[in-house]
């Protein structure tokens, strides 16, 4: 063997060596001083008889045991002096690199780690689990374990969840639910069937918050002593509003013909909206539905009682315009049995040979057996309450040629305001004394000359109304409205017209009637809904289509309803004239 230079034998202890390695090749070479390559032995240290033994290699490819203490493991070559170029290892003399310093050696047992098949580790639980252990936390593998309960106890609330979820709230719901009420906002519908509330911006009452505070009370028409609450308003000041169903909380437009009073045009949604503060009605010359007219039909202006729906021919039959109470021949059709009494057939419509009723008699009367629909309630005696739709006209608009006071062909704008009845006076003639028919200035107001006919009979007055209030000569602003209490005894309803009480109906003037043999009837006590129609018929008067300019507008600038004090009933379904659960 070749003799290592000087610089080869400094003193370096080799890198592998200076880690602390608990496991590493224990070899050594020294070299001579006189540059000889000489064999070293293989130096035997004593180890404490507990340190394992391990075996060697030398250089020469033989192999020594040796035992080496943990002490002169990782110091046993710190005083050495070694040359990398007498490493017994291939390319020894290259630095050493991280690849070499992690490299271990195939030979396990060079490791320093027990590979026997009888060894156990004490801290190794996966190979060697510790069967008191075991049997502590698994009860030795019994199936009624707290682990086992526990898994299962999960799996039984999932199961569960998943089935009440899936099956559960259905059927729950479907056994549970109640059906979508009518009442609209505030248990004030009934007219659009939507179930809505109020979505309007800074509306949280039925009192539109743009109504002035100085119109949250006002006094009686009838007896300015007592004071009147507002209860319900709209101001309409919200531009661009739909009455589409659905779409208002508290208003419906109807899509239909009103067949029954043989109108021009067809009532139509579009031709509602609101604008400028107003709300707008539309009347056009407008091809639709196979009539040459467009107009609108709203909820104001007249009022019915909720369980008829005006348009709705089926809901107004032996219904409109019934209000009585009483169980006898006024509640049979054309208010006749075998022709009796006479009067029933003498005296009435011209149009129907002098018949005075076509009804088909009161269809909820008070001659309602008991198990037979009805809505209620009941008097004390068992018998049903006479229930039906009457109805109550705020006005309808005329213009009349030859009105009181005026000159002959001078055209006068008027208003009719009444209240339709049935069953009806002998030639629909009402105890209209004066008395029961207050007429507050004769100058602008007379008796409507039209008195019934065979559908209805009317108790009516006509009022001059300020022409500048029209569209097209002016377009002010009138106030009507009426004033009523319901029932017998000191029941009435009063009128008013551009803001002054017109007419007042006292209840006794619909007294009974001997020779029809009806009973009195009262003034409506029904729950009632606002109407507002813009709309033509010749049933009603000369229609001038030649000089109407189209489209015309009906605009209302606000609708206000009171209520007594002491006497705030607001709703389409009161308890004592129920109407939801008939009508559904």
């Amino acid at each position: 063997m070749s003799t290592p230079s000087d610089d080869a034998s400094s003193e370096c202890p080799d890198p592998l060596l200076r880690r602390p390695r608990p496991h590493y090749l224990a070899e050594n070479r020294y070299s001579s001083g006189s540059g000889a390559s000489t064999p070293s032995s293989s130096t035997s240290l004593s180890p404490p008889s507990a340190f394992p033994q391990y075996t060697a290699r030398n250089s020469f490819g033989s192999f020594q045991s040796f035992n080496l203490t943990k002490e002169q493991r990782v110091n046993s070559f710190a005083s050495s002096s070694l040359s990398a170029l007498d490493s017994p290892f291939l390319g020894a003399g290259r630095p050493l690199s991280l690849g070499y310093e992690y490299t271990f050696s195939a030979d396990l047992q060079s490791w320093a780690s027990e590979f026997t098949p009888d060894f156990k580790e004490e801290d190794d639980a996966i190979h060697e689990p510790d069967p008191a252990m075991r049997h502590r936390i698994e009860r030795d593998g019994h199936v009624f374990s707290w682990r086992g309960l526990t898994n299962l106890g999960t799996l039984v609330m999932f199961t569960v969840g998943i089935i009440v979820l899936f099956a559960g709230y259905p059927i729950i719901t479907h056994f549970t639910r109640h059906e979508p009420s009518t009442f609209g906002a505030f248990n004030i519908g009934g007219t659009n069937a939507s179930g809505q509330v109020p979505d309007l911006i800074g509306r949280f009452t039925i009192i539109d918050p743009d109504t002035p505070q100085e119109a949250y009370t006002k006094p009686s028409w009838a007896d300015p002593s007592n004071n009147f609450e507002l209860v319900w308003s709209d101001e309409f000041n919200t531009p661009g509003r739909s009455f589409y169903p659905g779409d208002d909380p508290y208003w419906e437009a109807v899509d239909l013909h009103y067949w029954g009073t043989n109108d021009l045009e067809w009532y139509d949604p579009a031709a509602i909206t609101t604008d400028n503060g107003d709300l707008v009605i539309t009347l056009s010359q407008k091809e639709t539905h196979d009539l040459n007219y467009q107009g609108g039909l709203w909820p104001a202006v007249w009022t019915m009682g909720n369980l008829g729906r005006a348009g709705y021919g089926a809901t107004l039959d032996g219904m409109w315009p019934y209000t009585y109470d009483a169980c006898d021949i006024g509640t049979v059709a054309n208010q006749s049995i075998n022709e009796q009494p006479v009067a029933a057939t003498i005296n009435g419509d011209t149009g129907k040979g002098g018949i005075l009723s076509y009804l088909p008699g009161q269809k909820l009367s008070r001659c309602t057996c008991n198990g037979e629909s009805h809505p209620g309630p009941k008097h004390s005696d068992g018998s049903f309450v006479g229930r039906a739709a009457p109805e109550i006209d705020l006005f309808e608009a005329q213009i009349t040629d030859g009105a009181p006071g005026d000159a002959a062909g001078q055209l006068t704008a008027q208003v009719s305001q009444s209240a339709q009845w049935a069953p009806f006076n002998a030639g629909y003639l009402w105890n209209n004394t004066a008395a029961n028919e207050v007429i507050v200035d004769p100058t602008i107001s007379i008796q409507n000359t039209f008195t019934g006919s065979a559908t209805q009979q009317a108790t009516s007055v006509v009022t001059n109304t300020d022409v500048l209030a029209y569209e097209y000569s002016g377009g002010l602003y009138e106030i009507y409205g009426y004033e009523y209490k319901p029932g017998f005894d000191d029941a009435y309803i009063t009128w008013v017209s551009s803001n002054k009480v017109s007419w007042t109906l006292n209840v006794a003037g619909m007294g009974p009637d001997a020779a029809t043999e009806i009973s009195a009837r009262p003034v409506p006590q029904e729950p009632m809904y606002i109407i507002a129609n813009l709309g033509m018929s010749f049933n009603f008067g000369t229609v001038d289509l030649t000089h109407l300019p189209f489209p015309v507008h009906m605009r209302i600038d606000y609708i206000r309803v009171y209520q007594p004090s002491n006497a705030r009933n607001v709703g389409c379904d009161p308890k004592d004239f129920p109407t939801k659960d008939y009508i559904n």
